[in-house]
């Protein structure tokens, strides 16, 4: 009204902390209108800089941390440093050359305590090969601290000591134990790479408070190394993305394990919650033989990764899969993955429609409900060289099963009218049958 009416009036408002006012001013001609709405303007954006720079926050210890330039020291960061990045600088890349690259130009030194450990000989026969966790080091190599040990009864005193600052509150309360919190987890880390660090002949006497490490010659070789898979060892450099095995140093003895091929692994959800990850496995190698599947990997109570030896297993499992959702019937129940598919709910695809509900913006805290938000509807998705041919490759798939002499005499004996006559219900369930009886003669066979 007042905009329509009243030429010489405007109409503004400043909002405030906790409050807002409103005003309506006189104005003399159209120049000092656009005057005043400009300040408005900028008032408002001035407020609103002012609230997104409040809401920052720790962003900005972030910013100043690269910067400066200064040395990242953690103990097995990799996923730390992967928060940090999905938090503060972008979204994690499909990659994890992409990922390197981008963490090392926003924080180009950074150390990892467990590199450390695992590639110096003192430090390994001191731990006499015990676990590399953060807690048994900081135990082992600061016992002072970890355990309130005094000096005359340490069996191993520490090269390098730190002093413990507590404020009276807390000093009567001061707990050493309080592992896995952010703050001291932080803290042990801190201890454990001064430890190591002596063990590598840096001598911190002789060195100012505001020495730059990362232009340490001692620590450099050692410097932007971190774990990428701890089972296996694998280590990649942030400098080159390049990936390589275990530290040459390091006497730990691991487990071989078969590399993650993505086309192996067909990814669960929705299946009955009495299901556990080695129940799943179970089901499917009494279906696809002992040997057809690799590992699973529990995503969360809701969903798993099953890896199998063959990619063609894992085409040949949703392809089971579908045909025995399709066939529905009383014989179906009979087959070993009816325990999976019980309820209904099961559904199943590749790797890739994992990356694809985890690169949605709609964020649940379980698997399953996060692809229902996603909008996935469907049971089973099928393999892309698969999608045309899925009916005549599991047809093959169970009719390999008929290799007994009953079968062949029962192929024979049926005529052509019984074939035309029979229903897509009836083929259905005689290939269920037919794999039932295979997968009892495999179970036989392997309990020979």
């Amino acid at each position: 009204v007042t905009r329509k009416h009243f030429k010489d009036l405007t109409y503004v408002c400043f909002n405030g902390e906790s409050t807002s006012e409103e005003l309506v001013v006189y104005t003399d001609s159209e120049s000092d209108k656009a005057r005043l709405m400009e300040e408005v303007k900028n008032d408002h954006q001035r407020r609103a800089e002012m609230k997104i720079n409040a809401a920052v926050g720790f962003r900005h210890v972030i910013d100043l941390l690269s910067s400066e330039n200064k040395l990242i020291v953690g103990h097995n960061c990799i996923l730390d440093i992967a928060h940090v990045h999905s938090k503060f600088l972008a979204p994690l890349p499909s990659t994890a050359e992409e990922f390197v690259s981008c963490v090392n130009k926003y924080f180009p030194s950074i150390i990892d305590t467990k590199i450390l450990l695992n590639a110096d000989y003192t430090l390994q026969r001191k731990m006499k090969r015990s676990s590399t966790s953060l807690s048994s080091a900081f135990s082992l190599l600061c016992p002072e601290i970890a355990h309130g040990f005094t000096r005359n009864v340490l069996s191993y005193e520490p090269c390098v000591k730190v002093e413990v600052h507590v404020d009276e509150m807390r000093s009567s309360n001061w707990n050493s134990g309080a592992k896995h919190e952010a703050g001291y987890d932080a803290f042990m880390t801190g201890c454990v790479f001064a430890q190591a660090c002596s063990h590598l002949g840096i001598d911190f006497q002789l060195h100012s408070p505001s020495e730059n490490l990362t232009q340490n010659e001692k620590l450099l070789k050692h410097m932007n190394l971190l774990y990428l898979s701890w089972i296996n060892g694998d280590i990649i450099d942030l400098r080159t993305g390049n990936r390589s095995a275990e530290l040459s140093g390091s006497n730990m003895i691991r487990k071989p394990y078969r590399k993650i091929l993505f086309k192996n692994i067909v990814l669960l959800w929705g299946f009955p919650s009495k299901l556990k990850p080695s129940m799943i496995r179970d089901c499917i190698c009494k279906t696809l033989g002992p040997s057809s599947v690799i590992s699973t990997y529990c995503i969360d109570q809701t969903a798993v990764f099953v890896q199998f030896s063959k990619a063609e297993l894992a085409s040949d499992f949703l392809n089971l899969k579908e045909t025995l959702e399709q066939s529905n019937d009383a014989i179906s129940h009979l087959h070993p993955l009816s325990q999976l598919l019980e309820g209904g709910n099961t559904r199943a695809a590749s790797y890739e429609t994992y990356k694809e509900i985890c690169a949605s913006p709609i964020s649940k805290v379980l698997f399953a409900d996060q692809a229902e938000a996603v909008g996935i509807k469907w049971k089973t998705e099928l393999l892309p060289s698969d999608k045309e041919e899925s009916h005549d490759n599991t047809r093959s798939h169970l009719e390999s099963a008929m290799d007994s002499p009953q079968a062949v005499q029962k192929s024979k004996t049926r005529n052509t009218e019984d074939v035309v006559n029979d229903s897509s219900n009836k083929r259905f369930c005689d290939d269920i049958i037919d794999s039932f009886l295979k997968v009892e003669k495999i179970r036989r066979t392997t309990n020979l």
